[in-house]
């Protein structure tokens, strides 16, 4: 039997676009309330991150769509309880389908489990079919690192691919801090001036808003300290460090672009990302000799096996003094 045609998707709708900006969620009227009272959970209770609320918006809204068209109607409360294991493997396959990664699959799992037992603690509903689903099994991927000359002329290159002075001043200080500091991207980009510190060691908020603290490298101080004599913005504490051209807070796609052109102009390949130069930050130390727990701290891993796949990479261990051992400290 034909299924009838559904509208296509308005503009985000207020509710959920006043926690998470531009997002827009095919449900129910019934539904709706629950699920922006969960995102505003995430965001309130669990403190989680503007990257964390993006991407648990995006596999909510993929869920939903998925729902709207397997069903030929918007989901509500009584969709959600209806669910069976089919059911939610039927959405596996089409998201894989689709092309979506085995890892991206498995965090979507995983936003899905958590939805699910925050509707089961308020009482809204219950179902426990999404337990009985197991995550697709991951590769142990080994994180892939620039060699040390590639990271070095990286950085070297940086400031070229820029035709205004002080752009090009960001994007040296931006890449500097990720491989200096081994920052993740979205770490590096949610700071604020207030943020950086007067000493030696800078305060990170990563993952699950775990702090930690990080060496500041000399040649980092540096680069952060010209381009923000050189940026013609003025800013307080709460404003944002990197700033794209128009004043604003720095798009991670901005720099995804940089990070392309700089790929071309030097040969390197596609693998050389932002996160790479995080994972050349610990594989260049960890060639050094010292020991993983260190390095486990620097990068903001929660667990130590997360850190051991760079033992794969690299059979060295950390030593001690950080700029002792960082090639930029040379």
């Amino acid at each position: 039997m034909d299924r009838p045609d559904l509208p296509a998707d308005p503009a985000p709708h207020p509710d959920e676009a006043g926690v998470v900006p531009g997002l827009f969620l095919p449900c129910a009227s019934d539904l709706r309330p629950s699920l922006v009272a969960w995102l505003g959970w995430l965001q309130g209770e669990r403190r989680a991150s503007r990257h964390t609320l993006d991407a648990y918006g995006r596999d909510l809204a993929a869920f939903l769509t998925f729902l709207r068209d397997y069903r030929g109607e918007e989901p509500g409360l009584a969709t959600l309880a209806s669910l069976g294991p089919a059911d939610f493997r039927a959405y596996m396959a089409a998201r894989l389908t689709q092309g979506l990664s085995r890892p991206s699959m498995a965090r979507a799992l995983s936003t899905l489990r958590n939805l699910f037992r925050w509707l089961d603690r308020e009482g809204v509903l219950r179902n426990g079919a999404i337990a009985t689903i197991r995550s697709p099994r991951q590769p142990q991927a080994v994180p892939k690192a620039l060699s040390e000359s590639e990271a070095l002329d990286a950085l070297s290159v940086a400031s070229d691919l820029q035709d205004d002075p002080w752009l090009a001043k960001r994007d040296l200080a931006l890449f500097t801090l990720l491989y200096g500091c081994g920052l993740r991207l979205g770490e590096a980009l949610d700071l604020d001036r207030g943020d950086l510190p007067s000493g030696e060691v800078m305060r990170i908020t990563g993952k699950g808003r775990k702090e930690r603290l990080v060496p500041l490298l000399p040649v980092v101080v540096e680069a952060l300290a010209d381009y923000l004599a050189a940026c013609p913005f003025a800013g307080g504490p709460d404003d944002p460090l990197f700033l794209g051209s128009r004043g604003k807070r720095l798009n991670p796609g901005v720099v995804q672009r940089q990070m392309r052109r700089l790929r071309g102009f030097l040969g390197l390949p596609e693998t050389a990302t932002p996160h790479a130069l995080r994972h050349s930050f610990a594989t260049h130390l960890l060639a050094q000799g010292g020991d993983l727990r260190t390095i486990q701290e620097l990068l903001g891993h929660a667990s130590l096996s997360t850190t051991q796949r760079y033992t794969k990479v690299d059979a060295g261990t950390l030593v001690g003094l950080h700029g002792a051992t960082h090639p930029r400290a040379r």
